[in-house]
């Protein structure tokens, strides 16, 4: 693997980013990897000992064998279901765009793989002033891009690419997550058509298989 770092973002919210993600950590756990994660802000959070917790959050943790600390994993949290900037508006509170970088510092060294999750998708709002895509550049990490495979991923997947090639990104990987409870048709040709279509690699990743880490993170 030539990175030691990648940023998981979407083409959409609620398509598996965190499953891929928290799965790919416990593989690489398995193999004696000592993994970081890394979730800069998080909305939609629980209030859990007079604290406000991130589901997602804690499931990359547990998942990575519980490095450092749940705050250090997450240290922004907001309650409301909403794009984070929204959510702590909501709050009369902002997000720190300067601690969206910072906070990563930590994880730079003393982990062999060090796992980043957006909120939401490439182009969606994670700061007052920041795009995920920005904070992605910011912070110098290749993309690994979480799709659900079903109808109409192909033009969110374009989009999304589209949108990391004017930005500079470089896209390490595709990742098809089957998050439907019942896949649509287009679950059996959407791989082969994406495969037609870009040159980055494409991975399925079924929710009752082992996820083979080094296929993603090639």
């Amino acid at each position: 693997m030539s990175s030691t770092a990648y940023f998981l973002t979407g083409t959409d919210t609620n398509i598996g980013k965190t499953y891929v993600g928290a799965a790919i950590a416990r593989a690489l756990t398995a193999a004696g990897k000592r993994v970081g994660v890394y979730k800069p802000v998080a909305s939609g959070c629980e209030l859990v000992s007079g604290a406000l917790q991130s589901e997602d959050a804690l499931t990359l943790w547990r998942a990575a064998g519980e490095p450092l600390s749940l705050h250090e994993v997450c240290p922004q949290s907001f309650a409301a279901p909403l794009a984070p900037p929204l959510a702590a508006r909501a709050e009369g509170k902002t997000v720190d765009a300067k601690l969206l970088r910072s906070a990563f510092n930590i994880w730079r060294s003393g982990f062999d793989v060090t796992l980043v999750e957006g909120a939401g998708g490439l182009l969606s709002p994670i700061s007052d002033v920041d795009l995920n895509a920005d904070l992605a550049r910011d912070l110098g990490l290749p993309l690994i891009v979480v799709a659900a495979n079903r109808l109409g991923t192909i033009n969110h997947t374009l989009l999304t690419l589209e949108a990391a090639a004017t930005r500079g990104l470089e896209v390490r990987c595709v990742v098809l997550s089957d998050v439907a409870a019942k896949l649509d048709e287009s679950a059996a040709t959407n791989a082969a058509e994406l495969r037609r279509l870009v040159t980055a690699p494409i991975v399925e990743v079924r929710y009752d298989c082992e996820v083979e880490a080094n296929s993603i993170l090639q």
